[in-house]
């Protein structure tokens, strides 16, 4: 005797002469969110569920009811391999931007418009690259939910962002950065031309041991940094992508300049371990406190105010380029995982440089004075 088609659940008219769904999945009793006006919208929404399960898109309904401060925890303490001050960030953006406007919602409650309305709050208060900081981690705390299976859309979808205006960074020169030097305390004085000729970050720099110092080969490796935690504190840790983990050579003008440190500073060398540049009490150097005391009245004193430690490594690479470096060296010695990114941001025109080019278009087009 044939028998109709069991159907994926059940459904159960209500004493309100509405209609409910539910059904097992996983060990456990699912019911549907809301009731039904007919049995056939109960047992069309039992088929739809019945689907999700088949091609393994199913999400559980209960997981749609965790808070977007439950979602952010989870989603921080996710990514073990995070950098410190990466993290430091991330939960910045968490603690005042995200959980004060967003926090007690249901997570699939969030709309597109409420992502919207949050950022068009904080364009009035923020700049506009913080605005895009900002989001990108309410955008990955949402793409974490989805992709661990908590909620089946991201909600940060066709949201606007402020316009970010590109930055005219100022690269100094060779004789700039030579004034600059010259205005810096003695004892960080090289500090200057590990960023200029070597490109170095600050990170970089405050994290270099005298065991990473290779003086008679004239070479320099990078393997550590110092950044810091969420409450400010100096923390060591790896370099900002594999890419940045490097050997380079040095000239041997820094590394007469490199030797001079060590002996003024009374370091040695057979102490792998020691920071090449401390802090005046000892220890790594924290970069705000060094900002104030040494970098800002150095740049005064040599008239460079408009330029930061970041300055440097963008005068590294400009002059990589325009002194005819390949491309794939530059991106070596600067650390860069893409080389796009070499050029893109970094191998800014130089004035010589723009003289040059209108000198060898002049004598191709303009070899003698046009007749009167």
């Amino acid at each position: 005797m044939a028998t109709g088609r069991r159907h994926f659940g059940s459904v159960r008219r209500l004493p309100s002469g509405r209609w409910q769904a539910g059904y097992w999945h996983q060990g456990l009793h699912n019911v549907a969110p809301a009731t039904f006006v007919t049995k056939a919208d109960a047992l069309a929404f039992l088929a739809v569920v019945e689907t999700d399960v088949r091609r393994g898109a199913w999400i559980d309904p209960q997981s749609g009811r965790m808070l977007v401060s439950e979602l952010a925890a989870r989603w921080l303490a996710s990514n073990p391999g995070k950098r410190k001050d990466t993290l430091a960030t991330d939960e910045y953006h968490v603690r005042v931007n995200i959980v004060p406007k967003l926090g007690q919602r249901r997570i699939t409650d969030v709309s597109p418009s409420d992502l919207q309305s949050l950022v068009n709050g904080w364009s009035e208060r923020l700049a506009p690259r913080t605005v895009g900081r900002a989001y990108g981690v309410a955008r990955a705390i949402f793409a974490y939910g989805v992709a661990s299976d908590l909620m089946g859309r991201s909600p940060c979808r066709a949201v606007k962002l402020p316009r970010v205006d590109v930055t005219a960074y100022r690269t100094p020169t060779a004789a700039e950065i030579g004034r600059l030097a010259g205005s810096m305390p003695r004892q960080y004085r090289p500090m200057v031309y590990l960023g200029a000729i070597i490109g170095l970050r600050f990170s970089e720099v405050a994290g270099l041991r005298l065991g990473r110092l290779d003086l008679p080969g004239r070479s320099i490796s990078v393997f550590e940094t110092v950044t810091r935690d969420a409450q400010g504190r100096p923390v060591f840790g790896p370099p900002k992508s594999s890419a940045s983990r490097r050997t380079v050579a040095l000239p041997a003008t820094l590394v007469d300049l490199l030797a001079e440190h060590v002996s003024e500073q009374h370091l040695d060398l057979g102490s792998g371990d020691a920071l090449v540049f401390t802090a005046p009490g000892g220890g790594p150097i924290r970069y705000a406190n060094w900002r104030n005391r040494v970098w800002i009245p150095a740049c005064e004193a040599a008239d460079l105010p408009e330029i930061g430690f970041h300055s440097l490594r963008r005068a590294s690479a400009t002059a990589l380029v325009f002194a005819g470096i390949d491309l794939k060296t530059a991106q070596t010695r600067l650390g860069h995982s893409d080389p796009r990114l070499t050029l893109s941001i970094y191998a800014q025109a130089v004035v010589e440089a723009d003289r040059t080019a209108a000198e060898v278009l002049g004598a191709h087009f303009l070899p003698i004075p046009p007749p009167v």
